[in-house]
């Protein structure tokens, strides 16, 4: 005896039928239509990825900058301009990573000078020790006074780092515009 419709089919198996799209008539086991089952694992896969792509990053934009006589160098305050996540905490001139791990870090610094080189440093202090992680070295072009100079890498930071960018020049001339000087990192 031949079957004449998709609902005499399904009740020989004991699974309810679902005939949408291009899937045809398919069920699975729990009498789900296999369609309705892909949507549901495509949300939880996209909610999974959704969670991973959180990362804990911020920007900082300059506030104002000042001599350490002591050292030969130009500090920069900071005030963060974007942020998310609690991995990392900024105070004054200083970032402190709390979750440790591999960071991007970059920055740029806009320099007002005719001096023959400019350049900024970002250093990593941690437990008393400072390690330099980069630094940014520029020639300043003697007919122009304007010039910026840009570095990024990356590195991993332990739990308790704290970062700071400083340029190695007292009374060094800094643009402090939100464009032109910055510093940020994220987690990777």
């Amino acid at each position: 005896m031949a079957l004449k419709t998709k609902d005499e089919k399904a009740n020989i198996s004991g699974h309810a039928t679902c005939c949408r799209g291009v899937w045809g008539c398919y069920t699975d086991a729990k009498g789900q239509s296999a369609s309705r089952s892909r949507r549901e694992v495509s949300k939880q896969g996209r909610q999974l990825r959704q969670t991973r792509r959180r990362r804990t990053f911020i920007h900082l934009q300059a506030l104002s900058s000042h001599s350490h006589d002591k050292d030969d160098s130009t500090v920069i305050k900071w005030m963060s301009a974007w942020s998310q996540g609690e991995g990392l905490q900024v105070s004054e001139e200083n970032v402190t990573v709390m979750t440790e791990g591999h960071y991007f870090i970059y920055s740029q610094v806009l320099y007002n000078s005719t001096i023959w080189i400019m350049g900024h440093v970002i250093t990593k202090s941690l437990n008393g020790t400072g390690t330099k992680l980069m630094k940014c070295v520029k020639n300043m072009p003697n007919d122009m006074a304007l010039n910026s100079c840009y570095t990024a890498g990356i590195f991993f930071l332990e739990s308790g780092s704290v970062l700071e960018l400083s340029v190695p020049r007292k009374s060094a001339d800094l643009i402090l515009k939100p464009y032109s000087t910055f510093f940020g990192l994220f987690s990777l």
